[in-house]
Order: structure tokens, then C-alpha cells, then sequence
């Protein structure tokens, strides 16, 4: 499986910020990507996935973490889903 994540200079001008941003979106990736990596396996499948950050302002990690858990746990069930079908 493979994850990338963007963030837009519009409204992040500086490259900290954008990277903060990057950072913050890959550990929560990294925390919490065991379920997908298991349904993915019994599924058979592969799996790239790219993020693009489209908020307007710094996110805090306990944000990040939520909203990651969420794209993945739906991500999950929907491996799971197809592969049953």
C-alpha cells in the first residue's frame, strides 16, 4: 500500500506550515492503517492512496487523527464490502 498527502500553497504560503501538514497527515496514517492493511490483504488488493489537505488553516493532530480514522475505517468497509460480494 502506498500513501501520499498534498497541501495547497494557496493558503499555506510557507513550506513549514506545508510541511507540518504532511507530517502530521503521515502519522496518522501510520498509527491507524493495520485494519486496512488486513482487509487489504484478505482481499487480494492494492492499494494507492493520495490525500490532498484542502483546509484553510493549521490543523492540531488530535483533528488530523479523527478525520484519518474516518477516511480509513470507510476505506475498510468498502474493501470489505466488495471482496464479500
Amino acid at each position: 500500500m502506498l500513501f501520499g498527502t498534498g497541501v495547497g500553497k494557496r493558503h499555506f504560503k510557507k513550506a513549514v506550515d506545508r510541511n507540518r501538514i504532511k507530517r502530521l497527515s503521515r502519522e496518522a496514517f501510520r498509527t491507524q492503517n493495520l485494519p486496512l492493511k488486513l482487509a487489504l490483504r484478505e482481499a487480494s488488493k492494492q492499494l494507492q492512496l493520495f490525500l490532498i489537505f484542502t483546509g484553510k488553516e493549521l490543523p492540531e493532530m488530535p483533528l488530523v487523527a479523527e478525520k484519518m480514522r474516518t477516511i480509513l475505517e470507510k476505506l475498510t468497509l468498502e474493501i470489505e464490502n466488495r471482496s464479500h460480494a
